[in-house]
């Protein structure tokens, strides 16, 4: 009996072991962003997502494990020849993810190989289409140029690739030297236009100001050209307005027995005046015959005066 129950425990334990294993081997738990490529029998059978997934035991093994993460692979230095013969050492960054488990795996032996090796031929193509200075200014086109063909290339792979960057462009150093002069002259001849601008719009201010200076004396000169015109204009009419005045009040007073005794006293005082200065100026003097010169010469003025007045 006890030789028999010990033939039945060892039998459970048996069983017990045989169930654990099968489950463990039947049960996969796949972690999230990858999966796992299933054969049956060294052939193809399924790819397991993340999650929960059953096997059949001692069948179906997992042949490939695959990332479905982006990845960022170095891409190294190497050489590259641009349009116009010069050589350049360029290195980068390749960022790609895996979209078919099954043609990563069946498609292609070492994909990440594969594609660096594709990034780095594609990218010596496309700077062999570009000239020196056309790699410093487009650089984003040769990064997008580079990707697009990767991309055409790497679809049977079941391979994406998201983007590639850039990381060096080396010339040689005659190049870098030939390079920094020109940027030298570059920033002279800027600085020479710069400066010559300046003197030109100095230039250009200090003519503008003195021809503001100029029209303004101008201007200033001709405001008192007018002013004064205008105080000569005003100053002759009131001269004249007096004379007038003056002759009307004396022609009124001429009218009067008064006035009329006042123009031939004036009358007889400036012709006694008159030969008063004849006589200082000549050395002959001739007096006239008649006693009554001056009252003649009165007399005759004033009947020009009594002409004019009945006139």
């Amino acid at each position: 009996m006890e030789v028999l129950f010990d033939y039945i425990l060892t039998a459970q334990t048996l069983v017990l072991v045989f169930v654990v294993v099968l489950l463990k081997t039947s049960i996969k738990f796949v972690p999230q962003n990858r999966a796992y490529v299933i054969e049956r029998f060294g052939k193809y059978q399924s790819t397991k997502e993340a999650g929960l997934n059953f096997i059949v035991p001692f069948i179906d093994h997992i042949s490939a494990d695959r990332s479905l993460k982006e990845k960022a692979v170095d891409v190294p230095e190497q050489s590259a020849i641009t349009k116009d013969n010069i050589s350049l050492s360029v290195d980068g960054v390749l960022y790609f993810r895996v979209l078919d488990p099954y043609k990563a795996t069946y498609g292609i032996d070492d994909y990440e190989f594969a594609v660096t090796q594709l990034a780095q031929t594609t990218m010596r193509s496309e700077l062999g289409k570009m000239e020196l200075d056309k790699t410093f200014e487009e650089r984003d086109v040769l990064n997008i140029n580079i990707v697009a063909a990767i991309n055409d290339a790497a679809g049977p792979w079941g391979i994406q690739v998201l983007r590639y960057e850039i990381k060096d462009i080396v010339p040689p150093q005659s190049v870098m030297q030939a390079m920094e002069a020109q940027m030298k002259a570059e920033r002279v001849k800027r600085a020479q236009i710069l400066e010559s601008e300046g003197d030109r719009q100095a230039a250009i201010n200090r003519a503008e100001g003195q021809k503001a200076s100029v029209v303004l004396a101008a201007e200033a000169d001709k405001e008192e050209q007018v002013l004064r015109a205008e105080g000569e204009a005003k100053a002759i009419v009131a001269v004249a307005t007096a004379q007038a005045e003056a002759l009307r009040q004396v022609g009124e007073a001429a009218a009067t027995d008064e006035g009329q005794k006042a123009i031939q006293l004036d009358l007889a005082t400036k012709a006694i005046e008159a030969k008063q200065a004849i006589a200082k100026e000549s050395s002959v003097v001739l007096l006239p015959d008649g006693s009554t010169e001056a009252a003649s010469v009165v007399a005759q003025a004033m009947t020009i005066i009594n002409q004019l007045n009945k006139g």
